[in-house]
C-alpha cells in the first residue's frame, strides 16, 4: 500500500527557507506568530481572522526552547513544535507555517517583510514585536479583538483541576 500524501505537508517551511518560499506567495502577506501549543477555538478564530487580512497567510512558531523561555510552565510546551507545526498547517486558513528560536520573532518578520503584522487583542499595535518595522515599509499592524476569550494556559488548569 502506498503511503498517503499529506498536502498540508507543503506548508510547513523551515527558516532557512522561508526567504525563498515567501517570493512565490501572493501578496499582501499576513504575518503573525505564537506558540499554539494545544489548539482551540480562539486560536482558529484568530487564524481566520488574520487570515481575511490579506492573501497569504504565515505563521511563526516559538520553537520548544523559546516557548519555555516565555515562562508559561515547566510542563510548557505540551506538544512538540513538529506537533504544533503540522496542526497548525492542516488550518485551511493558514498558508506557510514557519519557526523560530529566539525571545521574539523580528529576525523573521524582517526576513519576511509581510504586509501586515497580526497580534491577538491583548497586544496593544504599539508594543507588537517587529511593528515599527513594517510602519517603516508601508505595511501595517493589527491587534484583532478576541472573539472568544480562550487560553491554553486555562486549557491546561482544566486539565489539571479534573485529575485532581
Amino acid at each position: 500500500m502506498e503511503p498517503l500524501e499529506i498536502p498540508f505537508e507543503t506548508k510547513l517551511c523551515t527558516p532557512e527557507q522561508i526567504a525563498v518560499r515567501v517570493k512565490g506567495l501572493t501578496r499582501p502577506l499576513v504575518f503573525t506568530n505564537g506558540c499554539f501549543d494545544i489548539l482551540h477555538r480562539g486560536h482558529v478564530t484568530y487564524l481566520a481572522q488574520a487570515r481575511s487580512l490579506g492573501a497569504t497567510l504565515v505563521v511563526g512558531l516559538n520553537t520548544d526552547a523559546s516557548v519555555r523561555r516565555l515562562g508559561k510552565g515547566s510542563e510548557r510546551p505540551i506538544n512538540k513544535l513538529e506537533d504544533r507545526a503540522a496542526v497548525i498547517a492542516a488550518l485551511s486558513s493558514v498558508d506557510l507555517v514557519t519557526w523560530f528560536d529566539d525571545d521574539t520573532p523580528l529576525e523573521l518578520i524582517r526576513s519576511l517583510r509581510p504586509d501586515v503584522l497580526v497580534k491577538g487583542g491583548d497586544w496593544p499595535t504599539d508594543k507588537i514585536v517587529g511593528g515599527a518595522e513594517v510602519t517603516g515599509w508601508g505595511g501595517r499592524v493589527v491587534s484583532i479583538p478576541f472573539r472568544h476569550e480562550r487560553s491554553t494556559t486555562a486549557v491546561v488548569e482544566r486539565i489539571r483541576d479534573a485529575g485532581a
